[in-house]
């Protein structure tokens, strides 16, 4: 019996909230609409946190960077490393073969036109090609093949006016003193990372060696799966000795990974409000609904339905309403990020913001990311309005009376 009138009070809650279709569809719209917001803001930050984590891992630093202590709190050549032996060796161990060592140093370009001020990396031409995508993104001329050589990212080359095929003077002052090289720029990068096209300057590890008075490198850059790169930082930690650590490309982005984080702390709240917002929507009209119905619910409670059984059909119009809401939410939200991580919408307008802060390695091409979770995430709103339900309308209609709701006017 307890059964059949559950049954039965599901039943008329399902048929009430299609008697009045258009209140039902103003509500499904509203949480529809809170339910794409989060879902979409969601996607939005795991999607930037993916696009930063690639830009900076294959274009701006390495997937997992090996090097002294001293060097990652003071990236200076002195504080590099002059035996690559042991690191070498722990990599092996760690079951990581690709890997490459660079020297980087501050210094001095100076062309016919004009000087600027960058860091070159020392690279090995063909070793960079196993942990780096920048080789593969030279646009104009051709990649390093040995000593005597330069690329630049396009942008520094536009600035410094000059072109492939023509000279630059590459000056520092490091352990061997004041030296200076001139090299011939043999190729200009496009990456579409903004801080790769405007500051890139890639030149043979021998020149920059020389250059340094460094025998070995500052760091070596190993390879890791996207995502991957903080496991395989602590298996090659495991073999390293004292005085040396590897980083995952994540601890070495600085402020981008507070900027991330924030962003996801931030989705508490704002996941919170546009419930919140929805459960607003949702019970006002709940509450104007059972003030409308009032004398039909005396009716109801005349012909045999009790108070807590009324109570529960309102609960379950408010979940019924809010549940075709979230199931559109659903099919928007998810269309929506679908078409965002497929198709290169996003791109211009965080290109732009890379371009104003340079530090966040931003790529030309940004997608969403697509996860199942981001259901469970929306849900909140359902859940949200159902108590909204239950503390407000419900609780009015479980206090009326018969004789007092026959009368109402």
């Amino acid at each position: 019996m307890k059964g059949a009138r559950a049954a039965t009070v599901v039943r008329l809650a399902w048929r009430n909230i299609w008697r009045h279709r258009q209140r039902t569809f103003l509500l499904a719209l509203v949480v529809a609409y809170a339910s794409v917001a989060t879902i979409f803001y969601w996607s939005l930050i795991d999607g930037y946190e993916l696009s930063v984590l690639r830009a900076h891992a294959r274009y701006v630093l390495a997937p997992v960077t090996v090097a002294r202590d001293a060097w990652f709190e003071d990236p200076d050549p002195e504080n590099g490393l002059r035996d690559l032996g042991p690191a070498r060796q722990a990599l092996l161990e760690a079951g990581v073969r690709r890997y490459t060592p660079r020297l980087q140093f501050a210094g001095l370009l100076t062309s016919p036109y004009l000087s600027e001020a960058a860091f070159p990396l020392g690279v090995e031409p063909d070793g960079e090609r196993a942990v780096s995508n920048v080789p593969a993104r030279v646009s104009q001329g051709r990649w390093l093949q040995g000593p005597g050589e330069v690329v630049l990212g396009y942008r520094l080359a536009n600035r410094l006016d000059v072109r492939p095929g023509e000279r630059l003077v590459v000056s520092t002052a490091s352990l061997a003193g004041p030296r200076s090289l001139g090299l011939r720029v043999v190729g200009l990068v496009h990456a579409g990372v903004s801080s790769v096209d405007s500051s890139g300057v890639y030149i043979d590890l021998a020149d920059a060696r020389h250059l340094t008075g460094l025998d070995g490198a500052t760091h070596l850059a190993a390879d890791a799966p996207l995502g991957g790169e903080a496991r395989v930082a602590r298996q090659i930690e495991r073999y390293l000795p004292a005085g040396l650590t590897a980083h995952p490309v994540w601890d070495l982005v600085g402020p981008i990974k507070t900027d991330v984080e924030a962003g996801k702390r931030l989705s508490l709240p704002i996941g919170l409000l546009l419930a919140l917002f929805a459960a607003l929507a949702v019970t006002s009209t709940l509450i104007v609904s059972v003030l409308e119905r009032t004398r039909e619910f005396g009716v109801v409670l005349a012909l045999g339905m009790d108070n807590p059984a009324l109570g529960w059909m309102i609960v379950l119009e408010g979940v019924f309403a809010t549940a075709v809401g979230w199931l559109l939410g659903l099919a928007l939200g998810y269309a929506l990020i679908y078409y965002t991580s497929t198709h290169n919408v996003l791109g211009p307008f965080f290109q732009l913001y890379g371009e104003v802060w340079s530090e966040a390695g931003l790529t030309e091409e940004f997608y969403t990311r697509l996860s199942p979770v981001y259901a469970f995430y929306s849900l909140i709103t359902v859940a949200v309005s159902a108590l909204a339900a239950f503390f407000f309308p419900a609780l009015r209609a479980r206090r009326l009376r018969p004789s007092e709701a026959l009368r109402w006017d």
